[in-house]
């Protein structure tokens, strides 16, 4: 059904609920993100996946849309085809005041249940502020929040570093 859907759809709690269409400044943080990192990284052993891909939570029965996730070596797919995966170690939402509640609560709660998923950035799209969450060896969830223009970010999933710059490049947060 969603191959041939003129919209995304996620399955949340046994119902198929249509995803609205982003902001043009919310494609923009996720695309400054999702190349800056895939810059960094290459011909390295990692795969960086873009709002399109969708996420299988095979615990919930729970199917979303990141805007990026990162996997270390090969996607686990979900299903036959190469359109859904299980194993991101990295996921990364841009807020939406129709959203921000449900990636900060619920659906923060399901990645929880995915043994590879270790960091999860939340960046807001209407002010400098970046929140990150990064899973301790003991499985405790750490916040560290962000909240100036000359902030930077620095993964601990991967060696990655990426300034407040160039997130919101192209960004006008008036």
């Amino acid at each position: 059904m969603e191959e041939l859907a003129t919209e995304k759809h996620e399955y949340k709690s046994g119902e198929i609920i249509s995803m609205t269409g982003g902001t043009t400044d919310h494609n923009k943080i996720a695309l400054n993100f999702a190349a800056n990192l895939k810059f960094a990284l290459k011909k390295q052993n990692y795969n960086i996946f873009i709002g399109d891909v969708k996420l299988w939570i095979p615990a919930y029965s729970e199917a979303t849309y990141p805007d990026v996730m990162l996997i270390e070596d090969e996607p686990n797919y979900y299903g036959t085809g190469k359109t859904t995966i299980t194993n991101p170690s990295l996921i990364v939402e841009v807020l939406s005041k129709s959203t921000q509640n449900y990636d900060q609560g619920e659906k923060f709660y399901y990645y929880r249940s995915i043994p590879e998923f270790k960091e999860y950035i939340l960046i807001s799209q209407y002010q400098y502020y970046v929140m990150q969450f990064n899973k301790t060896n003991q499985g405790k969830w750490i916040l560290s929040e962000y909240r100036n223009d000359n902030s930077a970010l620095s993964l601990q999933t991967v060696k990655f570093d990426i300034s407040f710059e160039e997130i919101y490049e192209n960004v006008n947060l008036g």
